[in-house]
Protein backbone atom coordinates (compact mmCIF):
# COMPACT_ATOMS: atom_id res chain seq x y z
CA UNK A 1 0.00 0.00 0.00
CA UNK A 2 2.34 2.86 -1.38
CA UNK A 3 -0.43 4.80 -2.16
CA UNK A 4 -1.31 5.30 1.51
CA UNK A 5 2.23 5.72 2.85
CA UNK A 6 2.41 8.30 0.32
CA UNK A 7 -1.27 10.10 1.18
CA UNK A 8 0.22 10.02 5.03
CA UNK A 9 3.40 11.34 4.38
CA UNK A 10 5.72 8.14 4.72
CA UNK A 11 8.86 7.76 3.06
CA UNK A 12 10.13 4.22 2.27
CA UNK A 13 14.00 4.49 3.63
CA UNK A 14 16.02 2.66 0.53
CA UNK A 15 17.87 -0.14 2.56
CA UNK A 16 22.06 0.18 3.18
CA UNK A 17 24.44 -2.42 1.51
CA UNK A 18 24.23 -4.39 5.02
CA UNK A 19 20.66 -4.90 4.97
CA UNK A 20 20.83 -6.07 1.21
CA UNK A 21 23.15 -8.53 2.27
CA UNK A 22 21.60 -9.74 4.94
CA UNK A 23 18.29 -10.44 3.30
CA UNK A 24 20.32 -12.20 0.08
CA UNK A 25 22.15 -13.78 2.98
CA UNK A 26 18.85 -15.11 3.96
CA UNK A 27 17.12 -15.81 1.12
CA UNK A 28 20.14 -18.10 0.38
CA UNK A 29 20.17 -20.58 3.37
CA UNK A 30 16.80 -20.69 2.70
CA UNK A 31 16.88 -21.96 -0.36
CA UNK A 32 19.63 -24.62 0.58
CA UNK A 33 17.27 -25.69 3.25
CA UNK A 34 17.58 -23.39 6.78
CA UNK A 35 14.92 -22.50 8.40
CA UNK A 36 15.20 -18.70 9.43
CA UNK A 37 14.16 -18.50 13.20
CA UNK A 38 15.12 -14.98 13.76
CA UNK A 39 17.18 -12.08 11.86
CA UNK A 40 18.89 -9.27 14.04
CA UNK A 41 18.84 -10.84 17.66
CA UNK A 42 19.69 -8.54 19.71
CA UNK A 43 20.67 -8.34 23.85
CA UNK A 44 23.14 -6.04 25.84
CA UNK A 45 25.95 -8.27 24.70
CA UNK A 46 25.51 -7.86 20.87
CA UNK A 47 24.22 -8.68 17.74
CA UNK A 48 23.53 -11.75 15.82
CA UNK A 49 22.54 -11.38 12.25
CA UNK A 50 20.37 -14.81 11.48
CA UNK A 51 19.50 -17.29 13.79
CA UNK A 52 18.35 -20.65 11.51
CA UNK A 53 18.01 -24.35 11.68
CA UNK A 54 20.04 -26.45 10.15
CA UNK A 55 18.11 -30.39 10.45
CA UNK A 56 18.33 -30.10 14.46
CA UNK A 57 21.22 -27.82 14.50
CA UNK A 58 20.99 -24.39 15.32
CA UNK A 59 22.81 -21.81 13.21
CA UNK A 60 24.52 -18.60 14.36
CA UNK A 61 24.92 -16.60 11.13
CA UNK A 62 27.39 -13.56 10.94
CA UNK A 63 26.55 -12.24 7.24
CA UNK A 64 29.35 -9.47 5.96
CA UNK A 65 28.51 -7.51 2.99
CA UNK A 66 30.96 -5.45 0.93
CA UNK A 67 31.51 -3.77 -2.60
CA UNK A 68 34.90 -5.17 -2.59
CA UNK A 69 36.55 -8.87 -1.91
CA UNK A 70 40.21 -7.72 -0.88
CA UNK A 71 40.41 -7.98 2.09
CA UNK A 72 37.74 -10.46 1.84
CA UNK A 73 34.57 -10.20 4.33
CA UNK A 74 35.24 -14.17 5.85
CA UNK A 75 38.64 -12.08 7.00
CA UNK A 76 36.55 -9.66 8.60
CA UNK A 77 35.46 -11.78 11.10
CA UNK A 78 38.14 -11.77 13.44
CA UNK A 79 38.93 -13.30 17.00
CA UNK A 80 37.08 -10.26 18.16
CA UNK A 81 34.03 -10.90 16.62
CA UNK A 82 34.04 -14.55 17.16
CA UNK A 83 34.23 -13.55 20.87
CA UNK A 84 31.42 -11.13 20.99
CA UNK A 85 29.00 -13.64 18.96
CA UNK A 86 29.77 -16.52 21.08
CA UNK A 87 28.90 -14.63 24.09
CA UNK A 88 25.31 -13.67 22.43
CA UNK A 89 25.15 -17.31 21.15
CA UNK A 90 25.19 -18.58 25.05
CA UNK A 91 23.15 -15.73 25.86
CA UNK A 92 19.91 -17.26 23.00
CA UNK A 93 20.73 -20.62 24.28
CA UNK A 94 19.97 -19.93 27.70
CA UNK A 95 16.47 -20.01 26.87
CA UNK A 96 16.64 -23.53 25.79
CA UNK A 97 17.94 -24.75 29.89
CA UNK A 98 19.60 -27.31 30.27
CA UNK A 99 18.34 -29.00 27.00
CA UNK A 100 20.23 -27.23 24.32
CA UNK A 101 20.55 -28.29 20.80
CA UNK A 102 23.26 -28.53 19.54
CA UNK A 103 24.83 -25.38 17.62
CA UNK A 104 27.14 -23.85 15.36
CA UNK A 105 28.70 -20.83 13.53
CA UNK A 106 28.33 -19.76 9.61
CA UNK A 107 29.64 -16.92 8.17
CA UNK A 108 28.01 -16.17 4.54
CA UNK A 109 29.91 -13.47 2.29
CA UNK A 110 28.41 -11.41 0.13
CA UNK A 111 30.57 -9.21 -2.34
CA UNK A 112 27.58 -7.23 -3.76
CA UNK A 113 29.82 -4.86 -6.43
CA UNK A 114 27.85 -1.27 -7.58
CA UNK A 115 27.08 -2.47 -10.70
CA UNK A 116 26.64 -6.02 -10.44
CA UNK A 117 24.25 -8.73 -9.10
CA UNK A 118 25.92 -10.16 -5.62
CA UNK A 119 28.49 -13.42 -5.59
CA UNK A 120 27.58 -15.19 -2.42
CA UNK A 121 29.68 -17.59 -0.10
CA UNK A 122 28.65 -20.20 2.63
CA UNK A 123 31.66 -21.14 5.48
CA UNK A 124 29.62 -23.64 7.27
CA UNK A 125 31.43 -23.79 11.18
CA UNK A 126 33.49 -21.20 10.36
CA UNK A 127 34.71 -20.85 13.65
CA UNK A 128 34.26 -22.60 17.39
CA UNK A 129 33.00 -21.26 20.37
CA UNK A 130 35.78 -19.29 22.65
CA UNK A 131 34.40 -20.62 25.13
Amino acid sequence: MRWLDRLLGRQERPQTLGQRGEAAAAKFLRRIGYRIILRNFRCQLGEIDIVALDGDTLVFVEVKTRTYDEPSPEDQVNARKHHQMTKVAKMYLGRYGNEQPPARFDVVAVVWPEDGEPEIRHTRSAFQATF
